[in-house]
């Protein structure tokens, strides 16, 4: 991180998109597109803004280690990763959805421990510690809903918009974890460091959440 500047970390796809806005109506617009440069570091029209456009499971470590000042990541990223390091000083209200845990709806339990299919390891374990549950977890990286329907898992833990994808593979919600949506997270040293830039970045985004909301 460069002492003058700030570096704000935003992964590809859904956020990026919805966050432009925000970053828009407090003046600071990127100059250079990620789906088409090459580079991993963005201008924007201000000399003393820089975006790193990364894989969404990265952001909160970029911004633990001072990589980036600032980031956005979704709450279920924040959770899996578990905060260490970081503020969580503004909810975005973007990319909203919920994390449930999902299978048939005539699921039985098994006798032995249950199976749970996700990509959230270490969420999922917690939600099921605090319930002293113990179980068996399949780490996927994608097409969760095929996991009970093969045998692979008894339910899955996963995100759930629309519940189209679910419903069209016979699968229904069944228990809720939580309420998602994007946050705006600070390093803890660039809020000592830099604090005047970044809370008045912060305030200005809190402005713009509440007026494009």
């Amino acid at each position: 991180m460069m002492a003058d500047t700030l570096t704000i970390a935003l992964s590809k796809g859904r956020i990026y998109k919805e966050t432009l806005p925000f970053l828009a109506e407090v003046g600071i617009v990127p100059v250079d597109d990620p789906e088409t440069s090459r580079k991993l570091i963005l201008d924007t029209n201000r000399d003393d803004v820089k975006l790193v456009v990364i894989r969404a499971a990265d952001v909160p470590t970029y911004v633990q280690y001072g990589a980036a000042d600032l980031g956005v990541a979704g709450k279920d990223v924040l959770m899996e990763h578990g905060g260490e390091g970081v503020y969580e000083p503004l909810d975005l209200r973007i990319a909203r959805c919920k994390l449930m845990v999902a299978g048939f709806e005539d699921h039985v339990v098994p006798q032995g421990r249950l199976r749970v299919a996700t990509k959230f390891v270490n969420l999922t374990r917690g939600f099921y510690a605090k319930k002293g549950e113990q179980v068996e977890i399949i780490k996927l990286y994608g097409s969760m809903e095929l996991a009970p329907i093969v045998g692979l898992a008894d339910v899955i833990v996963d995100l759930v918009d629309t519940g189209n994808t679910l419903k069209a593979n016979g699968l229904k919600p069944l228990e809720h974890i939580a309420d998602i949506s994007s946050r705006m997270i600070v390093n803890k040293a660039s809020m000592k460091m830099k604090h005047g830039a970044v809370n008045q970045l912060i305030e200005e985004l809190r402005g713009a959440v509440e007026r494009l909301s």
